[in-house]
């Protein structure tokens, strides 16, 4: 690999699987990308285990910059771990990848030859069976056959994943291909801008599908990148956190609410409420709740009258409604008041607030 400024950073994400993160680093070690500069950074969810030694080992022989960040375990925070990664990143392009997959020697080239400014590529892993695990060590991953180590069922469904993906992108479907989390490429500026992963996705699932949606909300154009490379599913017993069906998971009641905002509010930063850009009625001082709040907003940014923002916010007592463009229509609405039929159908949250504390929570944690 060249030196001087790093091009791409992989972040691997891991929580015990010493064993498959091994075998993960070498299958990046084995990379052809010719004279792409690249970093690695393996980002731990608090293994506690010879997971940095596995990672401290590797970067003392491999062809370019390894780091390693871990925090203290504390439940499935997957969000998090792959922000620590991307915190880290100096690469201009981010690849990240999962711990207990590995990847073909032509995977990040692959990356490199196909992306463009705007487009975020979507990969997937094809899982390998149990059975395959004997022939994974480290030491023989360059002289072993990966493509033969997969099943036909699996070849099958990744090509019928990426056809889905091409008529999707024909048809311009506003929510697929969906972004899996553990094989996906982006460009930095544009996770910057959407402020990253969601930290406030805790346990199993959806802040994948989440990031996806915000990046198309940015502007960015989600492609598959199946049939140039993919990823390798090392076995494993399945995690115990997660759930057999999408919708089962803990987060999606959080991942179907209204209001989602292109940049979240807890992510790479934190997004305080002076960091919003806010639409306010016109009425907002004309009542002692309405300067109540309006407290709670100083020193944030406000969009002129009409202009498209953030948050548009309406309040009770109050009679102005709705008028702008807004990512998050939040209608607060003092608890002796009567918010009316059309307020409630026309906000994405409406929230009954009762003092002080509860205003300045609403305002902070709403989006």
């Amino acid at each position: 690999m060249s030196g001087g400024p790093v091009d791409v950073s992989v972040l691997v994400t891991t929580y015990r699987r010493p064993r498959h993160l091994a075998l993960a680093l070498e299958s990046l070690a084995l990379q052809r990308c010719g004279g792409t500069a690249m970093e690695v950074i393996v980002s731990d969810d608090g293994s506690g285990d010879e997971t940095p030694q596995v990672v401290h080992s590797f970067a003392a022989t491999a062809p370019f910059p390894v780091r390693f960040t871990t925090q203290p375990h504390d439940g499935f925070r997957l969000a998090r771990v792959r922000n620590e990664a991307a915190r880290l990143a100096t690469g201009r392009y981010l690849l990240f990848l999962d711990g207990d997959c590995i990847v073909p020697h032509h995977h990040v080239a692959a990356h490199v030859d196909r992306r463009r400014h705007g487009t975020a590529l979507l990969g997937y892993c094809a899982r390998l069976p149990a059975e395959a695990n004997r022939f994974l060590v480290p030491e023989n991953l360059a002289i072993t056959d990966l493509v033969a180590l997969v099943p036909a069922s699996e070849r099958r469904a990744l090509a019928r994943r990426r056809s889905k993906a091409w008529w999707h992108a024909v048809t311009r479907h506003s929510t697929k291909p969906r972004l899996a989390g553990g094989d996906f490429g982006v460009w930095r500026d544009d996770f910057v801008r959407i402020n990253g992963f969601d930290e406030r996705f805790v346990g199993w699932g959806q802040e994948d599908d989440d990031l996806g949606l915000r990046l198309r909300a940015a502007g960015v154009r989600l492609e598959t990148i199946l049939g140039k490379t993919h990823s390798l599913h090392v076995w494993h017993e399945t995690d115990a956190t997660a759930t057999p069906r999408w919708r089962d998971g803990v987060n999606v009641r959080y991942f179907e609410r209204r209001g989602r905002l292109t940049a979240c509010r807890r992510g790479l930063i934190s997004r305080p409420t002076p960091a919003i850009t806010w639409g306010l009625p016109s009425d907002l001082m004309a009542t002692p709740f309405g300067r109540t709040v309006a407290k709670h907003l100083a020193g944030a940014t406000v969009a002129a009258e009409g202009e498209p923002c953030e948050i548009e916010l309406v309040v009770r007592p109050g009679t102005s409604q709705f008028t702008r463009r807004a990512e998050c229509r939040l209608a607060l609405v003092a608890s002796d008041e009567y918010a009316g039929r059309q307020l409630a159908g026309d906000a994405d949250m409406l929230v009954a607030v009762d003092g002080d504390e509860a205003i300045a929570a609403a305002l902070a944690t709403v989006g």
